[in-house]
C-alpha cells in the first residue's frame, strides 16, 4: 500500500513530466537555457589552482594539487594527470560515506577524459627531467550540493581550477613558480531526454524523470573530446546529431561568458 509520501513524489514526477512533453519546465526556463551559473577562482589558498562553480543550486568545488613524480614508461616526457570526483554526503541525502561510488567513477572519468583528449593542458611542459620526473596533476572534485547536473558544473570547475593553476617550482627548487601550460577549454553540456526532446542543463527533478542524458565535451575549435550516455533509453542518429550541435552552442556561450577572461590572464 503506498503511503503519501510515496504519492506525493510520484505526482510531481508526472507534473514534470506533463510539463516537459509540452514544451515548458518546472522553473520557467527554455529547452536550451541553462540555470545562471557563477563561477569563482582562487578560493582554497593552499592549493595550486582553485575554483566554485554555483550552477542554480547544484554547487562544486575543485582544488588542483601539483606534486613531482616519475613519468608512466610509455610516456616518459610526459606529466601525469589524476582526477577523482567525491559525491559528498553533505551534497545530497542520496550520497553515502565510503568508497568512490560507481557513478562518482564515471562522472571523474567524463571530466577527466575532457581535459585530456582536448589536448587542454600541454602535458610535455610538465616534464622535468625526461625519464625520471614529471609534475603529477591532481584534480580533486568535490559536490558540496546536488540539485542536478553535477556533471557540468564539474567540467567548468575543473577547467576553470586549471586555468587558474600556478606550478609551484620555487618550493622544489626548480626556478620560479610559473602559470600551468593550458592550450584549450574544453566545456561539457548534459542534454535531458523525455517524451522524444532534448533539453539542457537537467535540474534534480529533471533527472528524475528523464529517459535519458547525454554528456557531450567540447573544445573550442568544434571537436568532440568525450560522450557519456546515461540512462535505458537510446538515442536516434538525429538526436545525437541534434545534441552535439546544442553542445557545441551553449559550449560557446560558456566560454565567452566565463572562461575568456581567465583566459587573458595567462
Amino acid at each position: 500500500m503506498k503511503t503519501m509520501s510515496d504519492v506525493i513524489p510520484t505526482l510531481k514526477k508526472d507534473y514534470i513530466y506533463n510539463l516537459m512533453i509540452k514544451g515548458k519546465r518546472l522553473d520557467g526556463r527554455g529547452f536550451e537555457d541553462f540555470r545562471d551559473i557563477k563561477l569563482e577562482t582562487n578560493v582554497i589558498a593552499k592549493a595550486e589552482g582553485s575554483a566554485r562553480v554555483t550552477l542554480g543550486k547544484t554547487q562544486v568545488l575543485v582544488g588542483i594539487k601539483l606534486q613531482t613524480g616519475t613519468p608512466f614508461p610509455d610516456s616518459r616526457d610526459e606529466g601525469v594527470i589524476i582526477t577523482n570526483l567525491e559525491l559528498n554526503p553533505i551534497a545530497s541525502p542520496s550520497f553515502e560515506p565510503g568508497p568512490p561510488r560507481e557513478e562518482g567513477i564515471e562522472m571523474a572519468r567524463v571530466v577527466d577524459r575532457g581535459i585530456r583528449e582536448s589536448g587542454a593542458i600541454d602535458i610535455k611542459k610538465l616534464c622535468i627531467t625526461e625519464g625520471e620526473s614529471v609534475w603529477i596533476v591532481f584534480i580533486d572534485v568535490h559536490v558540496l550540493n546536488d540539485e542536478g547536473n553535477i556533471i557540468d558544473a564539474s567540467c567548468l570547475a575543473a577547467i576553470a581550477a586549471l586555468m587558474t593553476t600556478m606550478v609551484p617550482n620555487k618550493q622544489h627548487g626548480l626556478g620560479e613558480d610559473v602559470p600551468l601550460a593550458m592550450k584549450e577549454m574544453p566545456v561539457g553540456v548534459t542534454l535531458a531526454k523525455i517524451g522524444g526532446k532534448l533539453m539542457v542543463d537537467p535540474s534534480l527533478d529533471e533527472e528524475a524523470v528523464c529517459e535519458s542524458k547525454l554528456t557531450v565535451v567540447s573544445s573550442s575549435d568544434g571537436s568532440v573530446n568525450g560522450m557519456q550516455k546515461m540512462g535505458p533509453a537510446p538515442f536516434t542518429e538525429e538526436e545525437v546529431l541534434g545534441a552535439i550541435a546544442m553542445a557545441f552552442e551553449k559550449a560557446a556561450e560558456i566560454r565567452e561568458n566565463f572562461l575568456a577572461a581567465l583566459a587573458k590572464k595567462e
